[in-house]
């Protein structure tokens, strides 16, 4: 017959290569190091093509009479297909002949002089977002002159002020 002694043993055992086990998940567990590289590479190439696009339209054009860029211009007369159509043209090219699928929501930020308060206008967007989308957001500074001859909203002061652009891209 079986006495209890073995019984006891055998449970010990069984506790023991528990605790083992544990010990080496929880060990293995934190000391796993995670880099931008191994789980963000889609979010940082998304985010790098978005900021190149918004660059691209923010230098300046010097073979017209103006020298103000693509950027300057569309925020100053607020012409949102064409900042529409620019952005989504610089973002989603890719060699090979097929277009990406980039899309995006455009704000941009003043500051209003009367009430040194910050405010927010929403510029434009090539679809509007649900929520469920996973966007990153870029910036660009703006210097544009709303002096005269410009179409910015009413709530913008007539004078050279910087504007920050976000633009909110992802991809569907």
């Amino acid at each position: 017959m079986v006495n209890t002694d073995g019984q006891l043993f055998t449970i010990e055992g069984v506790a023991a290569g528990l605790i083992m086990l544990l010990t080496v998940y929880i060990v293995v567990g934190t000391t796993s190091l995670y880099t931008p590289g191994d789980t963000h590479i889609s979010d940082m190439q998304l985010e790098q093509m978005g900021r190149d696009a918004l660059h691209m339209m923010n230098i300046p054009n010097s073979s017209t009479v103006s020298s103000e860029s693509t950027l300057q211009k569309v925020i100053k007369n607020n012409d949102t297909s064409q900042f529409a159509q620019t952005f989504l043209l610089f973002s989603n090219n890719k060699t090979g002949g097929a277009l990406d699928t980039i899309q995006f929501s455009a704000d941009y930020y003043y500051r209003n002089d009367a009430t040194n308060k910050i405010n927010k206008i929403h510029f434009t967007e090539s679809r509007t977002p649900t929520g469920s989308e996973h966007a990153m957001p870029v910036t660009q500074w703006v210097q544009v002159d709303n002096s005269f001859g410009g179409n910015m909203p009413a709530a913008v002061e007539k004078r050279v002020q910087v504007v920050l652009v976000e633009v909110l891209v992802w991809r569907d």
